[in-house]
């Protein structure tokens, strides 16, 4: 009875969120890239499908989430002088664009290097249902109400290198990060209530260049769950009191960024920085699996930065260079491989069998989600894009450098 109680109570959310709730975390409820209804395929900048464009102050790399009635966004901005940094909560409603409430969660004085291609708030927000969770790395970590009311901050103290990227995940009573900084890299899961540390698992490795960004991702293993996290050099499965399970190597790689997905028993991960590899792992292994859980794994064309997708057994992903890759999920075959777009950090989107890539200019390239190459559609905002979109109802939402953008048609009172 315990263990089917349990099932419930993780799975019933946020798995199977349908509709207003498709998008509470980064790519997505199922973490993958997944939205429940179909979105639109042609839009333009000068209005064509376009509902609002909201302008948004600063500069936040983040995506989008959505709470059912609101759209959340995470952002940070300097005052006048340029000194000190505002990390801030928004929420935009979603028929205008207009915005509700800002809450400032975190200031800081000292503006500390980042790489020229993040920002400040790089990390997507969670909503389990009830709060909303942000995170901004070393800077600050904090639990608000759906009305911007704080319920607690807290900072943890770690040195990330280049800034911060890794968002976090809410599972249960857990709240999970990645804290792959310079030094003693570890995955944190706080008690969500209140922002304390419940345990904390350092990484068993000894990597060259410990820093990394990605987002870990809670998948069932037989009567329990794995906490799958990869690292530099590393790819790691803890249990829910972040034991170690199993770890996977990938020699030399560091500065991981693209989440993980899972399909049929396998987790597949990019090895990052500097010549990445995509690696299919059997999540079924114990101790170090690197020699006999990896069921295949490829060089070509595989991404630093995004995520891939899985749809019908077929694994999408979009290299840097914007080279996009059809694979059997299952065996590694190539079904196809073409130059679509241009340089691309943002993760692929799957909706009604089709996938969403929008590169670092602005463009959104909408393709068949089938083992043959098919360009439904070009759209083009014009204006640098990195961060990933989200679903919201049957309309997409789409965050630039300058604004936020709700693509889609209202549905129309019979």
């Amino acid at each position: 009875m315990k263990f089917f109680f349990l099932i419930l109570l993780v799975y019933s959310f946020p798995i199977f969120l349908q509709g207003k709730l498709d998008w509470n975390q980064f790519r997505g409820a199922t973490g993958q890239g997944h939205a429940s209804s179909e979105l639109p395929v042609v839009w333009d900048s000068d209005g064509s499908n376009l509902l609002w464009r909201t302008k948004l102050e600063g500069k936040a790399w983040s995506s989008p989430i959505s709470t059912g009635s609101e759209i959340i966004v995470s952002n940070a901005r300097a005052d006048t002088s340029g000194n000190k940094l505002f990390l801030e909560a928004i929420s935009i409603d979603p028929k205008n664009g207009k915005r509700n409430w800002r809450s400032i969660l975190f200031e800081h004085n000292d503006l500390p290097r980042i790489h020229r291609k993040n920002s400040y708030a790089s990390p997507t927000p969670f909503y389990d249902g009830n709060r909303i969770y942000f995170h901004f790395g070393n800077l600050g970590t904090a639990c608000v109400e759906k009305n911007g009311q704080v319920v607690w901050k807290k900072t943890f103290n770690y040195s990330p290198v280049h800034g911060s990227g890794s968002s976090l995940v809410a599972f249960g009573e857990l709240l999970l990060f990645s804290a792959d900084g310079a030094d003693n890299p570890c995955l944190y899961a706080l008690n969500k209530k209140d922002g304390t540390i419940t345990w904390k698992a350092r990484r068993t490795s000894n990597a060259k260049k410990n820093f990394s960004f990605c987002t870990p991702l809670v998948i069932p293993a037989g009567n329990s769950f794995q906490i799958i996290s990869p690292a530099s050099e590393w790819c790691f499965s803890y249990d829910l009191t972040g034991r170690e399970i199993w770890k996977s190597n990938y020699r030399g790689g560091y500065s991981v960024v693209p989440r993980p997905i899972y399909y049929k028993g396998l987790i597949y991960v990019s090895s990052g920085y500097d010549h990445p590899t995509l690696y299919a792992i059997a999540a079924d292994g114990i101790g170090d699996v690197t020699k006999k859980k990896v069921r295949w794994s490829t060089g070509k064309a595989v991404p630093r930065n995004s995520s891939p997708v899985i749809v019908n057994g077929l694994l999408f992903m979009v290299s840097d260079a914007g080279v996009v890759s059809c694979l059997d999920a299952l065996t590694g075959e190539v079904k196809w491989m073409e130059r679509v777009a241009g340089s691309t950090s943002a993760s692929l989107i799957h909706a009604g069998g089709m996938i969403y890539l929008t590169d670092e200019e602005g463009t959104t390239y909408v393709f068949q989600a089938k083992p043959s190459f098919i360009l439904q559609a070009t759209n083009s905002l014009q204006e640098r894009t990195l961060a990933s979109g989200m679903a919201y109802e049957n309309t997409l939402v789409l965050r630039t450098e300058n604004a936020l953008y709700r693509i889609g048609k209202l549905n129309k009172a019979k």
